[in-house]
């Protein structure tokens, strides 16, 4: 039998439009919901697949890592509201998990505040984007008002700290891959040689929790083989994906009680990871029932609320014309899922890691036998 991640490695070009008309009693039994880049279509801010702004030069190949494209001082809202702070936007060169040359942005935050003595701090966020389509990148986010996680930014900013915001899923959005470490380098580096930020010679640290704790470690694991003229003085992440092959049969599954809100996560990979390995989406067909094609093609363009939503309940098991595909062969999991569950070593970062004690957050709910691998893995390396 086939393993799950070829599915995961599905695209749904020939999926059916309709969205299931009825669930079984025990799933989640919402209807098809609105999708988030329907309503920023409304807006006058356009939307990254709508905006040139964001579209790669012909000669993309001849930029280096890093390099800027383009950038563009745009305005920050939280809530809708026009936020006070100076906010930059760079268009740069980067790589996918191919080493295929590839455009994403970052935005910079710089607040008011003087600060004397030494180069200004950087703080790079990485967001947990946790969706499937580019009006839900945080570059675009900021600008509508609509970026979750954006309360957190004020406490570095009211200390006097520029803040990096990668796109680190890209414009194609994938998720979970090397390639959100290779972003958020390159990102950096962008920051850097924009010389008009006054970031060049700044400290760096990372943060990020969920998606954006995978973004964090990959990053920091990373840095040594991919940038090292990119120095970190620290990395903070927590709920990262540890072993996606043990967390793929979690995930698939249905759990009990307001754990399983953890089955979106799964649907999420369907889409992120055909993107990532299209060359196995011709199976996609043979390994979904007629209700997971409608799912999955309801899903592909949504953001992390609608997402969460529409995929919580629903354990992609019960939509497999076979439900023992998820304990198929390891040289299919080995492609997708293996190389990518661990980062490199992230020795030349120093690396905190924060997670749950007592009850326990349910959408991470993490199998602990995973956590404790990647914490004795970090442990190794010297953390």
């Amino acid at each position: 039998m086939l393993s799950l991640c070829v599915v995961m490695s599905a695209g749904v070009a020939q999926a059916e439009p309709a969205f299931p008309p009825s669930f079984p009693p025990d799933q989640n039994q919402l209807p098809q919901l609105p999708t988030e880049p329907d309503l920023y279509g409304r807006l006058p801010i356009p939307t990254p697949d709508q905006d040139p702004w964001y579209e790669a030069p012909a000669d993309l190949a001849d930029y280096a890592p890093g390099e800027i494209v383009r950038s563009r001082e745009v305005q920050t809202r939280l809530l809708g509201i026009p936020f006070p702070v100076y906010t930059k936007q760079l268009l740069f060169r980067t790589n996918d998990d191919h080493d295929n040359p590839i455009v994403t942005a970052t935005t910079v935050l710089i607040p008011g505040i003087p600060w004397i003595g030494s180069p200004r701090p950087v703080v790079s966020f990485q967001e947990a984007i946790d969706s499937t389509d580019s009006s839900c990148n945080p570059s675009h986010t900021l600008q509508v008002g609509t970026m979750k996680e954006s309360l957190l930014l004020q406490y570095w900013l009211e200390q006097g700290m520029a803040i990096n915001i990668p796109d680190y899923d890209g414009k194609a959005i994938t998720w979970i891959t090397n390639a959100e470490g290779k972003m958020v380098l390159d990102s950096l580096r962008a920051m850097k040689n924009d010389t008009t930020l006054g970031l060049t010679d700044s400290g760096i640290a990372l943060y990020g929790y969920s998606g954006g704790g995978s973004a964090t470690i990959h990053t920091a694991g990373l840095r040594q083989s991919y940038a090292p003229d990119v120095q970190l003085l620290g990395a903070a992440f927590g709920a990262a994906p540890t072993n996606l092959t043990s967390l793929l049969n979690y995930a698939t599954s249905a759990e009990p009680g307001l754990t399983g809100t953890v089955n979106f996560g799964a649907w999420i990979g369907l889409v992120m990871w055909s993107r990532a390995y299209p060359e196995l989406a011709h199976r996609v067909e043979e390994l979904l029932t007629p209700e997971g094609r409608q799912i999955l093609a309801d899903i592909q363009h949504r953001c992390y609320a609608t997402l969460a939503l529409t995929g919580a309940y629903r354990p992609i098991n019960a939509y497999l014309k076979d439900p023992d595909t998820t304990r198929g062969p390891p040289r299919v999991r080995k492609r997708a899922l293996r190389q990518q569950h661990r980062p490199p070593h992230p020795r030349h970062s120093p690396a905190v890691v924060a997670r749950h004690v007592g009850r326990t957050n349910p959408t991470h709910h993490h199998p602990a036998h995973s956590r404790r691998l990647l914490e004795c893995h970090l442990c190794t390396v010297g953390h």
